[in-house]
């Protein structure tokens, strides 16, 4: 089963200096920064989607690619772009969609299906999902029949019989063009029984690989019935695609169903948007520890503007707690002395906030970094577990794409355990502005 990390143009700084803070004045981003990919010296995903609702801007909104980005993107190409081409061009395959999620307040999709096509095809994907309309309500009783007809909303109805459509015509356009990218339906529906009936209509239309869109929000049992029934419908060399969905505990059943791929942003997303579990290892999750700088932080600066909190305390109190962090990683200190520091600064940055004291204990009681073989913690060491501006939360998200990848590996039963030996040549340990 092949794990696909979406893009959202999540690059590193390889020039950042994590002591002084400070980057290379010459660095240009998208030469100079790397992805996650260029990042580890070992597999971290088997391959890459890019939705084009993120690299062109939707409805009057800002889109993720600049101009000089997207003309480059269809210039070059996926694999030119992510710098994947020539000997690495193998490791890592380019899937493409449409990216629902951005138009989904939208009476129809803003792509038709010669755009998305075009998209495709000119940036050389090796895969290609059909135009869809997402469906985000799950309501299984719509189908119960009452008074002889059902109760699914006639909205909901076209978006399904316009995804189909949809489907039906990007299939028909792609043999006639004699396309090179292998083509995937996407498949919407809001209870298990419509799910079903799309990848029914998808495999008569001669799809051979289908993507489930629309299950994001679901919870595990749902997910579970849903993918349950798909696979009683589903012929048994139909090859299914998860758009978005993590769940690696059941990673097992879903291969049992005839999942061959999925994509989540969940592990890189938890290292900075998650209120507690920041850091992965192949069993667990930890909290990273919060030290905001106090130039850079909003919500910081609006109550030092205020005159709610005073700068020079702030400021003392920021440094104090990377200092005893760092003199606590150099043996020097005792875990009671960072959690002391890191508190008194909590008080200060996020009084209102229940305190993450003793999340904090068991991080640094476990201090999982100093064991993790991963490129990213063998380079940066105890300032992954910083949660402390872009470069670092970034990398740990990095890091986390890698231990699921681990996890991954494991649900479905393989050795991978040549995954996880370190690097003996290290070849990107200058890469994270460290000095090693």
């Amino acid at each position: 089963m092949k794990y696909y990390l979406p893009d959202a143009q999540d690059l590193v700084d390889p020039s950042f200096d994590f002591d002084r803070e400070t980057r290379s004045p010459d660095r240009i981003r998208q030469r100079d920064d790397l992805y996650a990919h260029e990042v580890f010296s070992t597999r971290a995903y088997d391959g890459v989607l890019l939705s084009k609702g993120i690299v062109e801007a939707i409805g009057g909104g800002a889109g993720r690619y600049a101009q000089a980005q997207r003309l480059r993107l269809l210039r070059e190409g996926v694999k030119e772009f992510f710098r994947v081409s020539g000997p690495r061009s193998s490791r890592l395959h380019f899937m493409g969609d449409c990216g629902a999620f951005t138009y989904v307040k939208e009476s129809k999709p803003p792509f038709s299906v010669d755009d998305v096509l075009a998209f495709y095809d000119s940036c050389d994907f090796d895969y290609g999902i059909s135009v869809d309309h997402i469906i985000l309500d799950y309501r299984p009783d719509w189908d119960e029949k009452r008074f002889g007809a059902d109760g699914v909303p006639k909205e909901v109805r076209q978006r399904q019989e316009l995804t189909i459509d949809l489907a039906r015509d990007f299939l028909h356009a792609h043999k006639a063009g004699g396309l090179r990218f292998s083509p995937l339906g996407v498949a919407q529906g809001w209870s298990p029984k419509s799910y079903a009936r799309s990848v029914r209509a998808l495999q008569k239309m001669g799809y051979k690989y289908i993507a489930m869109g629309g299950l994001v929000p679901l919870k595990t049992p749902d997910l579970l019935e849903v993918m349950h029934a798909v696979s009683e419908a589903r012929k048994p060399r139909i090859k299914l695609h998860l758009l978005g969905v993590t769940r690696v505990e059941h990673i097992a059943a879903f291969k049992s169903f005839g999942v061959a791929s999925f994509d989540s942003t969940s592990p890189l997303r938890q290292a900075f948007k998650d209120d507690k579990d920041n850091y992965y290892t192949l069993d667990r999750a930890y909290t990273a520890l919060r030290v905001p700088q106090v130039q850079g932080n909003a919500k910081l600066e609006k109550r030092i503007r205020s005159g709610e909190v005073d700068q020079t305390k702030a400021r003392a109190a920021e440094q104090k707690c990377l200092r005893m962090f760092a003199e606590f990683e150099a043996g020097k200190r005792k875990s009671r002395s960072v959690l002391t520091a890191l508190q008194e600064y909590e008080l200060l940055h996020s009084p209102t906030k229940r305190s993450r004291v003793e999340a904090y204990r068991e991080t640094l009681e476990a201090a999982p970094w100093r064991d993790c073989p991963c490129d990213v913690c063998t380079a940066l060491g105890h300032h992954v577990i910083l949660f402390r501006g872009a470069e670092r939360n970034r990398r740990r998200g990095f890091h986390n794409v890698w231990q699921f990848y681990q996890r991954v590996q494991r649900g479905l039963n393989r050795d991978y355990s040549s995954l996880t030996r370190r690097s003996t040549t290290a070849p990107q340990q200058e890469a994270f502005g460290l000095s090693v």
